[in-house]
């Protein structure tokens, strides 16, 4: 089980556009660092997971204020700002509010100084596109695709952020972590010898089933309003989750996997009941460079112990990949003080978005090999068509989305390439 918190912050030879210091340990302190120019942000995003990181960027810093807000949906957009107004003394004027599929593009024409995208990650792609277009900083949560098509998407703005020197933090709170930084180079000097092979499981029990479909309701805003369902929205368990371990997993041995092949299913999740059309269980081996497996686990069940963990194992011992640091600050806190010094030319630039598209497109590509059955290349598998975003994006009732059926391997909904192997 892994004993301790979460972080972000990558391989900095493979990902050169990360950061300008690849041994540094990227604490910065309260101090004039965080209390520098004022700031401001706009959150793209206003459910649970976007109120808490711009509640932590406020916390962590003075002179940083969220001024903008939008989401698809009119209550979580205004019942944030309702919160802001009650709890924080902050008030967001009415047309500061933005609402509806393309309520990311008022918030970007804005002044604003930097973005959080906290959407289901479906929207990532096209938001963060969007962003780095319109010359803002990015705070973007994880995962940050649900297909092949996004990741490349994501790719080709991240790089381009980084020729603009636009800041860009992922979601990925371990890369923060100190207890896992330090852990990291650690392995990397070879205190735990060779690297022989490694192991990751994500295993809870929240369940969250899909609402009632109201009569009225367009097929997109009901599978938006139950995202946690659908492949497309979400990615399945093992990229909306999963994809922390996955990231640790990445950084530890250097690399992204080279081919996977995987299994699966759904254990409790009969077509019957209101639980979209994703697996709850998904089992993958991954080879890395120079013969390396990582042994892969996610599951979400009922009633069975939960836990989650990511392993390397060495010639000489086993490391949970935080074992041999220090506890720091709170990562969650640690990742919004990293990101505003960054931006602030404060502390250690960082460009996180090839890092968080490879470890998503890492948890992709496990999902479709588990859904297909076949053995997946990454390099091949990059260059396939695997599209799942809607054309249609909008709220119409004439705008039709059906569900694609539960996969069942043998028979994928979309084709994509495999190796030879």
């Amino acid at each position: 089980m892994e004993k301790k918190r979460h972080f972000s912050r990558r391989d900095f030879l493979r990902t050169a556009a990360l950061t300008t210091a690849a041994t540094a340990v990227p604490f910065i302190r309260v101090g004039k660092a965080e209390e520098a120019e004022p700031l401001k942000f706009a959150l793209i995003g206003c459910g649970g997971r976007g109120r808490g990181a711009a509640l932590q960027a406020m916390e962590v810093a003075k002179n940083v204020t969220v001024t903008v807000l939008a989401d698809a949906f009119q209550e979580r957009a205004k019942g944030f700002q309702k919160q802001l107004r009650s709890e924080k003394g902050l008030e967001i004027p009415d047309e500061m509010v933005f609402v509806g599929v393309d309520a990311y593009k008022k918030a970007l024409a804005t002044d604003v100084d930097y973005v959080m995208l906290a959407t289901p990650p479906c929207w990532r792609p096209i938001h963060f596109e969007a962003a780095v277009n319109a010359k803002k900083h990015v705070f973007a949560e994880k995962p940050v695709a649900t297909d092949v098509v996004g990741v490349r998407k994501f790719i080709a703005a991240a790089k381009k952020a980084g020729q603009l020197k636009l800041s860009v933090v992922a979601g990925t709170q371990r890369r923060h972590d100190s207890s896992y930084i330090e852990t990291i180079k650690k392995i990397h000097d070879g205190d735990i010898g060779k690297i022989r092979a490694a192991r990751s499981h994500c295993f809870t029990a929240e369940i969250i089933l899909m609402s009632s479909r109201p009569e009225g309701m367009s097929d997109l805003e009901w599978q938006l309003r139950n995202w946690y369902g659908f492949a497309w929205t979400c990615g399945d368990r093992n990229v909306s989750n999963h994809v922390h371990e996955l990231d640790v997993i990445n950084w530890a041995l250097g690399s992204h996997p080279i081919s996977v092949v995987a299994g699966g299913g759904r254990a409790w999740k009969t077509p019957e009941e209101r639980l979209g059309n994703i697996w709850d269980s998904i089992c993958c081996d991954y080879e890395y460079p120079n013969g390396v497996h990582l042994c892969s686990l996610t599951r979400q069940w009922f009633n069975v112990p939960e836990g989650r963990g990511a392993y390397v194992v060495g010639a000489k011992r086993e490391s949970d990949c935080c074992d041999m640091g220090r506890q720091g600050r709170n990562p969650y806190h640690q990742e919004q003080a990293n990101l505003i010094a960054s931006i602030r030319g404060a502390g250690p630039y960082y460009n996180e978005g090839v890092q968080i598209a490879e470890s998503t497109m890492t948890a992709i590509i496990g999902r479709e090999a588990a859904y297909t059955g076949k053995r997946l290349n990454w390099d091949e598998f990059m260059k396939s068509d695997l599209d799942l975003m809607p054309k249609n994006l909008s709220f119409d009732l004439d705008a039709k989305n059906p569900v694609r059926p539960i996969p069942r391997p043998g028979m994928p909904a979309i084709p994509v390439p495999t190796s030879s192997k």
